[in-house]
């Protein structure tokens, strides 16, 4: 999908609600509160009605675009926009690029920025096979600090990758054998081949028991970044260019990200890196759009 096909294809807001509706309901129309058939009305808005709960709703009720006084076309166009920006994009350069520079709000488009990234939060699911675990820290430079003083004021992110799957990063409170040893219990299968991690002690005393026979340590502290064992790839580089593509995003997209909000923008980064070969990302984000529950304003800056 290219912002031409977007603007050929949905250029009203009758056609945007016709993909609404396929992606929501694949197999026909249903209620969202008693998931019983419902037919459509015959309106000017696309109303539906569902006789046995006596409920009137449209295709955006219930979801993250709930009570958005934004024309469907902008919302595709925001979409597209945080799909294919491989780095993230900023809600000032979203402003700039659908409202124009003196128009629009960067209230309306930080709002929307975080209900596609809200649709973005995925169903958790465990990994497998080979992985590779690694920590970083996340945060600004601070003057006069540095080394273990700085990190200490950092926010710490864990990533997980399974090689020839998915990525997980996960936001935690600071980096102990405890942290790392919650996430591989929460996102890593019991019985994965190959626990790829770098020489840190952490991960000598983290892993689960079961788990720890199958670590393979790279060491950096020696400038070691590859090493082949029987034809087998001791390595961490990546987890450390997923690292460095989030963090890319941060210097030269967002520019500042509040703790409050990092989980936010890593499941943005997870979610575009985890579809980077599929050719239906868009239509994806969208099924997830329809399908999340209701972000409102107050709950997002609570």
């Amino acid at each position: 999908m290219t912002l031409v096909d977007l603007m050929e294809h949905f250029d009203t807001d009758e056609r945007c609600r016709e993909l609404l509706v396929r992606l929501r309901w694949p197999n026909g129309v249903e209620c969202p509160r008693c998931k019983m058939p419902a037919v459509e009305l015959a309106t000017a808005k696309q109303l539906f009605y569902c006789k046995g709960c006596d409920y009137q709703f449209t295709v955006t009720s219930g979801t993250v675009f709930n009570d958005s006084h934004l024309a469907l076309q902008k919302w595709f166009l925001a979409t597209l926009l945080l799909c294919e920006a491989k780095k993230g994009m900023s809600a000032h350069q979203l402003k700039r690029t659908i409202w124009g520079k003196n128009k629009g709000s960067y209230k309306t488009a930080w709002y929307l920025c975080h209900r596609i990234r809200y649709a973005m939060t995925e169903v958790r699911k465990m990994l497998d096979g080979t992985i590779e675990i690694d920590e970083t820290h996340i945060g600004g430079k601070r003057r006069g600090m540095a080394g273990g003083a700085a990190k200490k004021e950092k926010e710490v992110v864990i990533g997980i990758v399974q090689r020839g799957g998915d990525l997980k990063f996960v936001h935690v409170k600071d980096a102990t054998a405890k942290s790392i040893r919650e996430v591989m219990s929460e996102h890593v299968s019991e019985d994965v081949d190959v626990i790829v991690t770098d020489e840190s002690i952490l991960y000598a005393s983290g892993l689960p028991k079961t788990q720890v026979s199958k670590r393979k340590a790279v060491n950096h502290s020696a400038d070691e970044y590859v090493r082949y064992e029987d034809g087998f790839c001791v390595t961490t580089n990546t987890i450390e260019s997923a690292f460095s593509l989030f963090k890319r995003g941060i210097v030269g997209s967002w520019h500042r990200v509040s703790p409050k909000h990092l989980a936010s923008y890593l499941n943005e980064m997870t979610f575009r890196f985890n579809r980077r070969e599929s050719h239906t990302l868009f239509l994806d984000t969208l099924r997830h759009m329809v399908t999340a529950p209701v972000l409102t304003f107050e709950r997002l800056t609570a």
